[in-house]
């Protein structure tokens, strides 16, 4: 059912109308009496909707998906994708609706998509709902991935429905509104070619085109150029993940966008102590996506990709491969160069300083780091303090003080910034223990403990009187154990 909407809410159908194929006309699922728990006033603010009308009941009936603006068509979108390395040739959104895009206050289209709305014919025996506590934590999550500056979804709002949802136990059910550049994914891309109409996969092409890298129309060869563009906006992507700590948890082609932006918050988590191999995904048993395999997971996704795009590169098969496999090999360089500007950022060195000085330094910084299970965020912020004279902080998160002296009197030799490494290694982020508080207080109907965690994590870089607990790392024993679910 659509009702006339206030003039803030206006929304279009470009991806329904320009790729139906792949896009299944539905209705959310009725929320009788939804209430809200979160709204996010200043992207609704650089959405240009008016956050009174969206606290209204029509409002709130627009973030269920209940009532839509005329003329604005809700849609399941369909894609494929390897879970864990297997194919899955028909996923698609089983238990979430593209409502519509909407043009931002700086002009750009942004998707208004909501997850936990019901069952869609794509939802393969689920229920379509969500509870409560995993849309919290995309909430959560996603704002601070952005306060982080790391390209990510974000999300307008959680509505309780009030209906029960059946995990485990029985939990409280919510819809999640979030935001995106798109969602075009690719597992978009491989159900495009899996339906064998290069037409179809061309016009899905020059959609994402349109949409995120504009410069590929004018290239010689415009698939070629979007592929490059992906892997170059993923291989940024991942390195800025890696630097944060930040373990996404389920990798799997369809959540890797063709934008850039980070999606899907389901089994993330943060590094407490450092460990290439952690893993906090309950389903990860083989640690396929653990945190250090994360550059080679995307790599992985993005061969994938280049198969999807392969009618489009050249009509010679042989000749497609050999210009995909040229670009992929492009991942590795630009991943290395992300992640190495960005720990030489960390460690506030020079610019300019020769890579035979800055890579034996970070190498061993990363052994030292890993041998002493160092918390990951405390040490680098408490590094700028030994920048400016006072090493103990940093020296006693070490077991081999002897090893860490040496490598410290090396790093102040080349004078670091301390300012500059303030402004890039953040004192707050979603810790687990914290995360986990607010989110089983949020299932039991408190609010109260979000206000200071978001309050913290979307202002990451600002050390402020009252937040110190959000700062510490979580009590060695949680951390070990520590596990996350997809809420599924």
């Amino acid at each position: 059912m659509s009702i006339a909407l206030p003039p803030t809410v206006t929304l279009d159908g470009r991806f329904a109308r320009e790729l139906p194929e792949l896009a299944l006309p539905w209705q959310a699922q009725e929320v009788p009496d939804p209430r809200l728990l979160l709204l996010n006033e200043p992207l609704a603010a650089e959405l240009g909707l008016d956050t009174a009308e969206l606290r209204s009941p029509q409002g709130l009936r627009l973030l269920v998906g209940n009532h839509v603006p005329e003329g604005a068509v809700p849609v399941a979108q369909a894609y494929a994708g390897h879970q864990f390395g297997g194919y899955s040739p028909r996923l698609g959104d089983g238990r979430a609706l593209l409502l519509g895009e909407l043009v931002d206050a700086g002009g750009e289209l942004r998707d208004l998509h909501l997850k936990g709305s019901g069952r869609t014919p794509f939802a393969r025996g689920g229920d379509g709902l969500a509870a409560v506590g995993p849309m919290v934590r995309e909430y959560v999550v996603s704002e601070a991935m952005h306060a982080l500056g790391i390209p990510t979804t974000r999300a307008l709002a959680v509505v309780a429905t009030g209906n029960p949802v059946h995990r485990e136990t029985l939990l409280p059910g919510a819809v999640l509104a979030r935001v995106a550049r798109s969602h075009l994914r690719v597992g978009t891309f491989q159900y495009a070619r899996a339906l064998g109409d290069v037409a179809l996969l061309r016009r899905l092409a020059d959609h994402a085109i349109a949409r995120h890298h504009p410069a590929a129309a004018d290239a010689e060869n415009p698939g070629l150029a979007l592929f490059e563009a992906v892997v170059a906006a993923q291989a940024a992507l991942v390195a800025r993940w890696m630097l944060v700590g930040f373990v996404h948890g389920v990798m799997n082609t369809d959540n890797m966008t063709i934008s850039g932006e980070t999606i899907d918050y389901g089994p993330c988590a943060f590094l407490d102590a450092f460990d290439p191999a952690t893993v906090f995904s309950s389903i990860d048993e083989g640690g396929r996506y653990a945190y250090a395999n994360q550059p080679l997971a995307a790599e992985w996704n993005l061969a994938r990709f280049a198969e999807a795009l392969l009618p489009l590169l050249h009509d010679d098969q042989e000749q497609a491969v050999a210009l995909a496999v040229e670009a992929l090999q492009g991942f590795r360089r630009q991943y290395s160069a992300a992640w190495s500007a960005g720990m030489r950022a960390k460690l506030g060195l020079p610019d300019g300083l020769a890579d035979t000085v800055a890579d034996p330094l970070v190498d061993e910084l990363v052994r030292q780091l890993q041998e002493s299970h160092v918390d990951h965020t405390s040490f680098f912020r408490a590094l700028a303090t030994a920048a400016r004279g006072d090493a103990e902080p940093a020296r006693g998160l070490f077991l081999d003080l002897p090893a860490f002296d040496a490598w410290l009197q090396r790093w102040r030799a080349l004078g670091p910034d301390a300012d500059a490494m303030d402004r890039v290694n953040p004192v707050y982020i979603p810790r687990n223990h914290l995360v986990e508080e607010a989110l089983t207080a949020a299932t039991a109907g408190d609010l109260e403990p979000l206000g200071p965690l978001l309050d913290a994590v979307t202002r990451p870089y600002e050390t402020r009187p009252g937040l110190e607990r959000f700062a510490e790392p979580a009590p060695r024993d949680f951390a070990a154990s520590y596990r996350t679910f997809c809420g599924t």
